[in-house]
């Protein structure tokens, strides 16, 4: 499976919104956001609520599924865990990895990241990795050496056919609930040091086709500043994706 072109519009529900919510969800999502072929809309509910989500969407293949963690095992004795193979078999397509909340709520290392990457794709599953500073190492001005800190690693163990099934979003944590949001000029800024770190890697040709997203504070009203941008091609939204028709909105916005 190859990543999307862009824009990618994707929503992570996080620990919200259980299968009867998520039901209700899709029934005036659906009912709001048209079937559009010029985009990929992308949800990561809980995985509780997958199988739900699949069935709200059987007529839907415009819309499309992910998890939102996985472990790096195929099985075995890990009480609590997500293997790819499981959340293949329930019909994810995409895998969130990295994301702020397991780097910082759950310590989430950046070896564990490199691994689940290399799980996701050796299963079939697109690779969604989350990288992104605090707002103590922005202000240090280290915000792109700890983007490099979480990219770069995991580059280095992927061949550039494997880095075409992958999208990067650029989440920073101070910008992750908090109602503050990067800049559109910052979001580009940094967008662009991603952008030059996989040209550095791949060649600027392939590293033009890995679609870059940023996440953090995304809103109906500030989505098509952010996705106005040159280097940001798309969105991965929190809170705000969780109203249906509020995220019918930033998809049209896209």
């Amino acid at each position: 499976m190859s990543a999307p072109r862009t824009p990618v519009l994707a929503g992570n529900w996080k620990m919200n919104l259980g299968p009867t919510e998520a039901s209700r969800f899709f029934d005036d999502f659906l009912a709001a956001h048209p079937a559009r072929a010029d985009a990929t809309v992308l949800f990561f509910p809980p995985a509780v609520s997958l199988a739900a989500a699949r069935a709200a969407l059987r007529d839907r293949a415009d819309v499309r599924l992910g998890v939102q963690n996985v472990y790096w095992e195929a099985g075995g004795a890990f009480t609590g865990e997500l293997s790819v193979p499981m959340a293949a078999d329930a019909g994810a397509e995409y895998v969130l990895v990295g994301h702020s909340e397991r780097r910082h709520v759950f310590g989430e290392t950046v070896p564990q990241t490199v691994r689940k990457v290399r799980a996701v794709l050796d299963g079939g599953l697109v690779p969604v990795l989350c990288v992104g500073e605090t707002l103590d190492e922005r202000r240090a001005g280290r915000a792109e050496a700890v983007v490099d800190g979480q990219l770069i690693p995991v580059l280095g163990t992927l061949t550039q056919d494997e880095a075409a099934r992958l999208l990067v979003a650029y989440e920073p944590v101070w910008a992750i609930g908090t109602g503050e949001t990067a800049s559109p000029a910052d979001a580009d800024a940094m967008h662009r040091a991603v952008r030059a770190r996989l040209a550095s890697a791949y060649g600027a040709e392939a590293a033009r086709a890995i679609p870059v997203l940023y996440g953090g504070s995304v809103k109906p009203e500030n989505a098509r500043e952010l996705l106005a941008q040159p280097e940001v091609d798309g969105v991965l939204v929190g809170g705000a994706s969780m109203d249906p028709r509020g995220f019918a909105r930033i998809c049209a916005a896209g």
